[in-house]
Formats: structure tokens, C-alpha cells, sequence
């Protein structure tokens, strides 16, 4: 960040945009950059007006300067080789839904360009992005990244030495690991409430925390999933392919020469194991999982949409390495284009693209999506590909057995050759509700153990999902045929002939 802000101090620049809810971090890099290189720093806000620092860290204010127009007059009259922080004053120059003051906007111009000339710099610091369109070209918008491992570790020690906690050497990285994504304010507060819960410092409690602050913005949460490869039935190429990854995030892949591996996109009907592959992912790989829907990166503001992708993806790469699971990203592109968003969805997708591409280490983009009618080629082109289809025989009978084993019943006492034939054409989805019915219908009558009749019972009242969405299925089989790798190993049709003598 320092040497960001430097360098286009050096090359001129007079005004910079760090968008930032972290704004004592923010302050203490611009104080040490523009003292480091001889120049006078300054804060401003609304409140306190201008405030100027010495070299030794004095502060003291200068005139009546908390209308936003006077200090942009004031901050004329500063000495040259200045640095004014702004906090807060994007406020000023209007917002999403009404227009930006014209006598601010035009002063602020003025500024910039005598700014150029005399070596004074302001920097605007704000928790969000907004520009008018006058200014959008004269302001440098630099990206301020959240506290990296060595900043973390420095407030983990800050609250250890507070609270007489020795914190040590091997409980660092795990906690810190637990702490990535959050600013250095939310991951202080973290460390003092598991001190205060507990009496120490521990993983559980600020992994906790991170999942309710990444879930503040609405966009992305941390999914906390025990679901094993083993827990989902079929899928037996996909599983192999996922399992062949597993150890590619490890230190030693790197130092081989393995890149990060190349991401996923499963496609196909609803029901069939696409989430809860997911969710495996996660512990077979040994990495957080986030989960991104779609759906919600859009918002009705102009620029709204990419600035969502961004903080997101900031978030991402600050828990990194991790899984990025993109959900029903099908939704994300339908029904939308040039002509009908104004151009949103194609910047949103060059956004994504450029990350995939040029940010994407230690981030591993899984995508799961309905159909692949409305995905973009680029976005196809860079992922692997598999189809996920309704589950054959075999597929079935381990669906059976794993959900009758997960309610603590022994799968032995059931004939799952006859289950496996009585839902021909189920999803597994609807194989887990009619053994959930075979329980309700066995409960119901006195609470005795569910039993063969009631698993057909069950099933008879439900219509297999080859039925309800007939068309749709065969469509989208023709649709992937040839565009994507089937998840399951086909069944082999055995076939009965019988013996036949043939005259000599």
C-alpha cells in the first residue's frame, strides 16, 4: 500500500480514492508514507475539520474548515508537498440516488489541477466507491487490501500482551489462518471475546466470528459443512477427479511446479448432488468454503454490481487458499445482455474473468449451475466441465444406504436392489425425502422401525422427477452431450440371450 500511494504521489497524481471500512489502517499508512518522503500530513473530517500533524505527531487545527468547500479552499493555502486525508467525503459528492452539489464538484476540479502543479495531494477515504461522472476520470481509486498474515499476527500479540496471555509460536498461524478476511478492527474484536468467553485465545471462536462478519455484506458466507465424498452417491468420475486435487494447495505442490488447479463447473438437474459435492470439497481438499450466490452480486445502482464482485472477491482472497463456490451462476446471466442491463452482467463477467485469470492463485473457483444454455464461452473455457444426470441402479442403492446409515438405521435390513428399482428415474434428493416419509409412516404407527412396505409406500406417492420434467432432462442431456464430462461411469446393460443351435 505504501509504495501504491508513493508512487503516484511522485508521478503527480493530486487526488486518490481508497475505498476502506478501516480507517485508522488507512490513516497510519498515508501519516508514514507522506512523513517517510517529507511531506505534511493532514486529516479532515466534517466533525473536527482540517487537522494538521508535525514531525513529532502534534496535532493542531487550522481555521473553520468543516464545510467541505472551505477546506477545499484551505487546503490551497497548505503548505506545498502536502497530504490531505479526507475522511469521509465522498458524501459530498453526491450518491446513488441524488446528484452531486455542483459548487463541490467544480472546487474539487479546481483543486486537483492547481494540486498537480504545487505537490498537494488529497486522499479520499470512504467505505464505498462513488464518483460523479465529472470526476470519475480525475480521481485515482487505489485498492486497499485487507490486513495481510503479518498484520494479523501483530493485533493477535496486541490483545495477547492486554489480556497477559503468552501467545505461542504454534498457535500463531492457526489462529491467524481463523482470522484472514477480517479487518484488523473486526479480528481485535474476535480475539478479545474468545478471551473474554474462554479465557484464551482460540480458532473456534474467531472462525465463528468471521462467519457472522463475511455475512454482513450480504454477498458471500462461510459454509461449515462435515459432508465426506463418501456421503453423496455416484459421481464416481467427478469424485476421482476431486480426489486427484486434493493435495495440490500444499507447499510441496507449489515447489514442485503445480499451479493452482483449474476450476469446476457442474452442471445438471436440480437434486443430483451439485451442492453437497460442493460441500465435500471442502474437507477433502482441507479448505474454507465460501459460498457466493449468484443472484446476489446484482444491485439496482449504477456500478453497484462490479463494486459487489470486488468486495467479495477481496474478502476471498484474504481467506485464500479457499474454495470459491459460485451457486446457480446460470441465474446470474439469464435473461440479461447489453440491450436489456446497460451493459452490467458483461462487466460483472469481465470482472470475474480477469480474476480467474490474473488473481486466481490459491482460490479454487467451483461453479454449479442448472444448465449451461446461458453461460458465457469464456467463462465454459475456463473451467472443467461435468455433467451430473439422475442416478443409474447402483447409484440409487448407495443413495439408499447412505441415508438409511445416516439416520442411524442398519442399511443390511433393507433389500436395496428392490428401493433401488422402486425409485427408477428419483433424483437423490427425492430418494432422501421418501425414506423420510418411510420413517414419518413407521413412526406414525407406534414407533416402530420403518420397514420394506413403508419405503414402497413411500414411494408410490411421489413422481420420479424423469417424469415431472421429462423434456427439460432429455434437452439438457442433448445440450452437454459433447461439452462436458459425465460425473457418473454409465451403467453397463447387461443383456440375456439365450442358447441357440444352428444347423450344420
Amino acid at each position: 500500500m505504501n509504495s501504491t500511494v508513493l508512487n503516484y504521489i511522485k508521478s503527480g497524481c493530486s487526488a486518490l480514492y481508497i475505498v476502506s471500512h478501516e480507517e485508522s489502517r488507512v490513516e497510519a499508512d498515508i501519516a508514514e508514507t507522506a512523513k517517510g518522503h517529507g511531506y505534511q500530513f493532514h486529516t479532515w473530517s466534517v466533525t473536527e475539520g482540517i487537522t494538521s500533524y508535525d514531525s513529532a505527531g502534534n496535532a493542531s487545527s487550522i481555521g473553520d474548515s468543516q464545510d467541505p468547500t472551505g477546506m477545499l479552499d484551505l487546503f490551497l493555502k497548505l503548505p506545498e508537498k502536502s497530504v490531505i486525508l479526507a475522511r469521509d467525503f465522498h458524501a459530498f459528492l453526491g450518491g446513488p440516488r441524488e446528484s452531486a452539489n455542483p459548487m463541490t464538484v467544480r472546487r474539487l476540479r479546481d483543486v486537483i489541477a492547481i494540486g498537480k502543479q504545487t505537490q498537494r495531494v488529497i486522499v479520499i477515504l470512504g467505505c464505498r466507491l462513488h464518483l460523479p461522472p465529472e470526476l470519475e476520470k480525475e480521481i485515482t481509486v487505489i485498492e486497499f487490501r485487507l490486513p495481510d498474515r503479518a498484520q494479523l499476527e501483530t493485533v493477535l500479540r496486541g490483545i495477547g500482551k492486554s489480556a497477559g496471555l503468552t501467545i505461542k509460536g504454534s498457535d500463531v498461524d492457526p489462529l491467524v489462518d481463523a482470522a484472514s478476511g477480517m479487518t484488523t478492527m473486526e479480528a481485535e474484536a474476535a480475539f478479545a471475546l474468545s478471551f473474554a468467553e474462554t479465557g484464551a485465545i482460540t480458532p473456534a471462536i474467531i472462525q465463528r466470528e468471521k462467519s457472522s462478519t463475511v455475512k454482513k455484506n450480504g454477498l458471500l458466507e462461510i459454509i461449515e459443512s462435515r459432508t465426506r465424498l463418501e456421503d453423496i452417491g455416484g459421481l464416481d468420475n467427478l469424485k476421482r477427479d476431486l480426489h486427484e486435487k486434493r493435495n495440490l494447495f500444499r507447499k510441496e505442490a507449489k515447489d514442485y511446479g503445480l499451479p493452482t488447479p483449474r476450476g469446476l463447473l457442474v452442471v445438471g438437474q436440480p437434486g443430483t448432488g451439485k451442492s453437497l459435492t460442493a460441500s465435500a470439497t471442502s474437507n477433502i481438499f482441507g479448505l474454507p468454503l465460501l459460498r457466493l450466490e449468484a443472484g446476489r452480486l446484482f444491485g439496482s445502482l449504477v456500478g453497484e454490481s462490479e463494486s459487489n464482485w470486488r468486495s467479495a472477491f477481496a474478502t476471498v482472497k484474504a481467506v485464500s487458499p479457499c474454495i470459491l463456490w459460485i451457486d446457480e451462476v446460470d441465474g446470474l446471466f439469464s435473461g440479461s445482455g447489453q440491450s436489456t442491463d446497460g451493459g452490467t452482467t458483461q462487466r460483472v463477467l469481465k470482472a470475474i474473468l480477469q480474476d480467474m485469470q490474473f488473481n486466481g492463485d490459491n482460490v479454487f473457483f467451483m461453479f454449479t449451475a442448472n444448465d449451461i444454455d446461458q453461460l458465457p464461452d469464456p467463462l465454459i473455457d475456463r473451467l472443467d466441465v461435468w455433467s451430473v444426470d439422475l442416478p443409474n441402479t447402483s447409484e440409487r442403492r448407495d443413495i439408499w444406504r447412505i441415508h438409511i446409515t445416516k439416520r442411524g438405521r442398519k442399511a443390511k435390513g433393507f433389500d436395496l436392489d428392490e428401493l433401488a428399482k422402486a425409485t427408477e428415474g428419483f433424483s437423490g434428493r427425492q430418494i432422501e425425502q421418501v425414506w423420510l416419509k418411510a420413517m414419518t409412516l413407521a413412526f406414525n404407527d407406534g414407533g416402530r422401525e420403518p420397514m420394506m412396505d413403508d419405503c414402497k409406500e413411500a414411494a408410490s406417492r411421489v413422481t420420479p422427477t424423469s417424469k415431472t420434467m421429462a423434456s427439460q432432462i432429455e434437452a439438457r442431456r442433448k445440450r452437454l452431450e459433447g461439452r462436458a464430462t459425465p460425473a457418473s461411469t454409465p451403467e453397463t446393460t447387461v443383456v440375456k440371450t439365450t442358447g441357440r443351435k444352428l444347423a450344420s
